[in-house]
């Protein structure tokens, strides 16, 4: 049996667009004529390929000619340049990546931006937090991704890019109105064995229990961790809810709570004294690129220009 590449081009159209109506705007047929495609394909395979919500997805049965299409799609257009067609008069390839947040704000869009000044090609950028990335990949839904999963998906290739360390940070007033410059010092009496350390880790106990903090959303278990590791109800805390990393990084810098955030985001404000620590272990979450098992020069250069980035604003792992 084959697989007719049109009419599975057609379905990851409908998968990237979300609706048969947005999918026939960018083949330029009709949606009539898409829904056509999708069926015949269903049909000569006997499985149900796509769900056909808003926005549509694929199916299990789907994925995999979703990545077919993708992965077919990149090797032509790979296949085209090494012809030595000029690429600024061809339409650029769409490349599906997925990013953690806290890398999307800070050091990822660089190095994207070097391989679009020298390659046709546009980013469709996938957000999601590091632990869940992977799943983006073995769907079928992107090429590569930064994950914090250092076994690879099937069928992909791995790099280690480094370690992003996270501190909890306060500002200065923040951190005197809700007593949490104990909290730092019971872990520096801690680590002295000081005579008082007992009392001092209680008072930075309460103190933690009670301080509002920031939370990024419901699934980001940084805040909940550190709280852990002092000992703290992670659950106990009143929480904000800001669900964007740099908007994240100003709740905390404005005073709405504490926070854990990546030194690239806070060392500013920590040199300033705008920022301070509030004690407690940093919390290192090792980063990684995994990506499809291609040969692709444009996805090659992608992961090495990921990599120089990586090497300047992340920790060795």
């Amino acid at each position: 049996m084959e697989i007719p590449l049109d009419l599975a081009r057609t379905l990851a159209v409908v998968i990237d667009e979300g609706t048969f109506d947005a999918a026939a705007r960018r083949l330029r047929i009709t949606p009539s004529a898409v829904s056509q495609r999708v069926k015949a394909l269903e049909q000569q395979l006997g499985r149900v390929l796509v769900v056909r919500s808003k926005p549509a997805r694929a199916t299990e049965a789907g994925a995999p000619i979703v990545r077919l299409a993708r992965q077919v799609a990149l090797l032509e257009h790979d296949a085209l340049a090494e012809f030595g067609l000029d690429e600024a008069s061809a339409r650029p390839i769409s490349l599906a990546l997925a990013v953690n947040a806290d890398s999307l704000a800070t050091w990822f869009l660089p190095a994207l931006a070097r391989v679009g000044e020298r390659r046709s090609v546009v980013f469709d950028l996938h957000r999601d937090d590091q632990d869940f990335t992977a799943g983006l990949l073995e769907s079928g839904t992107v090429l590569g991704a930064v994950t914090s999963q250092s076994a690879p998906v099937a069928g992909c290739l791995v790099r280690p890019l480094g370690v992003m360390r996270y501190e909890a940070v306060a500002t200065p007033a923040f951190a005197e109105r809700w007593s949490l410059m104990s909290h730092a010092a019971a872990h520096a009496a801690h680590a002295a064995h000081a005579a008082h350390a007992a009392h001092a880790a209680h008072a930075a106990h309460a103190a933690l229990a009670e301080a509002p903090l920031v939370d990024f959303d419901r699934r980001d278990d940084l805040q909940r961790a550190h709280l852990s590791a002092c000992g703290v109800d992670p659950d106990g805390p009143p929480r904000h809810f800001v669900p964007a990393s740099s908007d994240f990084a100003s709740a905390v810098k404005l005073g709405l709570g504490w926070g854990m955030l990546p030194g690239i985001q806070a060392a500013d404000e920590l040199e300033r004294g705008a920022l301070v620590c509030i004690g407690g272990t940093p919390i290192d979450v090792p980063l990684f690129w995994q990506q499809w098992n291609l040969r692709s020069a444009l996805l090659t250069a992608v992961a090495d220009e990921l990599a120089v980035e990586a090497r300047t604003a992340l920790a060795n792992p």
